[in-house]
């Protein structure tokens, strides 16, 4: 019942949230249009570039996001380590309540720390609940200024082309990362992890086996550079294992 009633409370929102991703769809067609008009051979090192920076912000997000802590008098604890039935109502109701009290931000990073004990709850989160905050704080308005930049600014097609795969790999990194916990995915995922676009499954065990390395999760060609750089700030005392889990 109290998922039933939650469902219908929140159709305004769902419409919302689907009207800015279509928004957001829109803007990344017209910079892939942008890009079209001048085509270049320069597009295709452009585009493994956008893939790469993407891959990378993706790593040191969820590298900060894991090791951030979770703040203080937010009772997240609660749910992190609630025994129970995590289908119940006395659950959701207590995970809605506690949501409420915290920003997009925090429910990032909350979710970065409760699907290291549980992985598969990041695969059934809802597409929205996995990329809403990227696109809404970041992706379209990255997106709509490269509209308006090509429409006003000579710019070359091909740096049109490395935005398009950057915004594509940051905007649905979350959503990247969620597949690699969901035994069923579409078929371009399969596709993706075919011709090395997105990480396997096997490969990103690395890093939940460890907690230490490989935190890159669109496709991993980063990771490399990211554990050099866990590895310099851990030596310096940064990233405590206690900000892996919310505390009391």
């Amino acid at each position: 019942m109290a998922r039933q009633a939650a469902m219908k409370g929140n159709l305004p929102a769902m419409r919302r949230q689907q009207m800015i991703l279509f928004v957001f769809l829109a803007s990344v067609a017209l910079n892939a249009g942008l890009a079209l008009r001048e085509p270049n051979w320069l597009a295709l090192p452009a585009m493994a570039l956008g893939w790469y920076v993407a891959d990378m912000l993706s790593g040191l997000i969820h590298m900060y996001m894991d090791y951030r802590p979770c703040t203080p008098g937010k009772r997240l604890n609660d749910i992190f380590f609630y025994e129970g039935s995590r289908e119940s109502d006395e659950y959701l109701t207590m995970l809605r309540q506690r949501m409420a009290t915290i920003g997009p931000f925090e429910r990032i990073s909350y979710d970065f720390k409760n699907h290291h004990p549980r992985p598969d709850a990041l695969g059934r989160r809802p597409l929205w609940r996995l990329i809403g905050s990227t696109v809404v704080l970041a992706a379209l308005p990255v997106s709509l200024l490269g509209n308006l930049a090509g429409w006003f600014l000579p710019i070359p097609g091909w740096l049109f082309a490395g935005l398009v795969a950057f915004l594509i790999g940051g905007a649905f990194a979350q959503y990247f990362h969620g597949s690699l916990h969901r035994a069923h995915n579409p078929w371009f995922i399969a596709a993706m992890r075919r011709v090395g676009l997105l990480m396997t499954p096997a490969a990103h065990q690395v890093h939940h086996d460890t907690l230490q390395r490989d935190f890159a999760t669109n496709c991993g060609w980063s990771n490399p550079a990211i554990n050099r750089l866990f590895r310099t700030l851990r030596a310096r005392g940064m990233l405590d294992d206690r900000g892996l889990v919310p505390s009391a």
